[in-house]
């Protein structure tokens, strides 16, 4: 039988060209035929406070300005929003955090707290992050009621489905998306991403770019050291992504390590007598199985007026599981929905899950929005539009039709509880354009400074041969610290390494290649 890989990769197009690699420099330092991005470069930013209840009074907002297509400059523009907490003491310059996705919104989530896990930072630099394009405040996508199809079509990828009448619903949702995006879909994805950082490190008024990214961010954070190299400065990527793999393996990957993390989280659970599936680790995962089923056959009303199927029961808890943190809080809203049908609390650790916003999800805007304007669907619309333009592995129809039936068995075998979600995810490319191979083909040996790549053993989402695999693409640059701990990525989770990683951005100390830091001790980490 053909592996997953063989049977989804198509033959790709050619290396990405010299202009590729070289749009986003400043016109001085690229051939005189490349585009002239100069006016994007001579930038800077205007701070001031972060639009939105409940914002930090110490953080400041700004934007950028880039071109929406940088082949052709001066067809449109998008603005980016950024955010910082600045350096309490002598400035180096700034640190940008990108906290992953693909889709995440950077300013809420360094809103969180006070920002107060990446505080520490703040003693040598100002501690940046943003909305990425399509994303958060900056020109966000949307699927409007594609969103809904999309759920419909994950609960209909059965044995007895119809594989072109779910193919023919995944191309509906695919034309959704288009329509409710507005024309910064063309033009989302890492690759263009990464130029947009470079925007963002000049206009911030660095040299090179110091970088934190966590999951997707890695991805972001390899391809910019491949884009550009001799700006690259401190780099750290925590829960390291996969350069290689298409997404038909990374969602077996996922199914796989969240189901593992499933398990861990019921064994927990059943030892407390709030445990909503009694005290028999299997039995309760037998009941989680049967849940999701009874949901997809029956979905639940919320409060919010729409339903909740066994998908979206999938996707929520597969968001609480990335961090033992939240185990407490999955463990009471699952008891809310078995013992009184409400769906609440496992909406608010959903994917994208929300209070819907005053805005009708997907009427494309330009420019920077705000908040309370952001498309309720805006993070899963923004995941699959940009994990899409990253995958260059399109089948035809008629070869996918072939192979539904192979990849849901697959995929359910990897997880009976995760597996048609995540399987969905992949599917929802058909209909796209096919995305770039750059990542796969040309992201690989950078000649940059030592970048610190951070693996978790137990990470549900990104494994830990991810982080030696993308090491080994990178190179001889890549320095792996080794986190024997569990969640997915260490730097909030692991006092080690949240040190070692400090020590690396603020004084350029790195540990040795192949070093570790031991599990954490204490309830959340058992």
């Amino acid at each position: 039988m053909l592996s997953v890989h063989q049977r989804w990769t198509c033959v790709g197009a050619g290396a990405a060209t010299l202009a590729l690699l070289t749009a986003g420099l400043p016109s001085s330092a690229v051939a005189a035929d490349a585009p002239d991005l100069s006016r994007f470069y001579h930038q800077r930013i205007t701070w001031g406070a972060c639009a939105g209840d409940g914002m930090p009074a110490d953080l400041q907002c700004g934007k950028v300005t880039v071109p929406l297509d940088y082949a052709h400059p001066r067809n449109g523009t998008l603005d980016l929003a950024l955010a910082r907490y600045r350096a309490t003491g002598t400035s180096r310059g700034s640190v940008l955090l990108n906290f992953g996705g693909p889709g995440g919104a950077g300013i809420p989530e360094l809103a969180v707290d006070g920002g107060k896990d990446f505080m520490d930072l703040t003693n040598g630099y100002d501690v940046v992050t943003f909305d990425p394009r399509g994303v958060g405040r900056s020109s966000p996508v949307s699927c409007g009621d594609g969103a809904a199809q999309a759920s419909d079509a994950a609960g209909s990828v059965t044995d007895d489905s119809n594989p072109q009448a779910v193919l023919k619903a995944l191309r509906k949702v695919a034309g959704e998306c288009a329509a409710h995006s507005g024309p910064v879909l063309a033009h989302i994805g890492t690759v263009n991403a990464s130029r947009d950082l470079d925007v963002m490190r000049q206009a911030l008024g660095d040299k090179k770019l110091n970088y934190l990214g966590f999951s997707y961010g890695t991805r972001l954070g390899a391809v910019y050291a491949a884009q550009f190299p001799k700006k690259t400065g401190r780099m750290v990527l925590d829960g390291v992504d996969t350069l290689t793999e298409s997404m038909a393996e990374q969602g077996l990957a996922g199914a796989e390590g969240q189901q593992t993390a499933l398990d861990d989280f019921l064994t927990w659970c059943t030892q407390d007598i709030s445990c909503p599936f009694g005290e028999d680790p299997r039995e309760a995962r037998q009941q989680v199985v049967r849940l999701v089923d009874s949901l997809d056959r029956d979905p639940v009303p919320t409060s919010l007026g729409q339903t909740f199927t066994g998908q979206d029961l999938a996707g929520a808890v597969g968001q609480a599981l990335y961090s033992r943190r939240t185990w407490p809080m999955l463990e009471r809203a699952l008891a809310a929905l078995v013992q009184d049908g409400d769906t609440q609390g496992l909406m608010q650790l959903s994917v994208g899950a929300s209070l819907p916003s005053s805005r009708a999800a997907g009427t494309p805007r330009a420019g920077l929005v705000d908040p309370a304007d952001i498309p309720v669907d805006n993070l899963p619309a923004a995941f699959m539009a940009i994990n899409c333009a990253d995958d260059p592995d399109r089948p035809s129809a008629e070869r996918a039709a072939k192979d539904v039936d192979a990849l849901r068995a697959a995929y359910e075998q990897a997880s009976p509880v995760f597996g048609r979600y995540r399987l969905t995810q992949v599917l929802l490319c058909h209909g796209r354009p096919k995305g770039t191979d750059y990542i796969r083909d040309d992201v690989r040996d950078v000649r940059t400074p030592k970048m610190l790549l951070v693996g978790t053993r137990g990470d549900p989402a990104t494994p830990y041969r991810w982080t030696e695999e993308t090491a080994a693409r990178l190179g001889s640059s890549a320095v792996v610290l080794d986190n024997r701990g569990e969640g997915h990525t260490g730097y909030t989770s692991s006092k080690c390494v949240h040190q070692k990683v400090d020590d690396f951005l603020l004084y350029g100390s790195l540990p040795d290649n192949g070093s570790s830091c031991g599990p954490e001790s204490g309830r959340d980490n058992p």
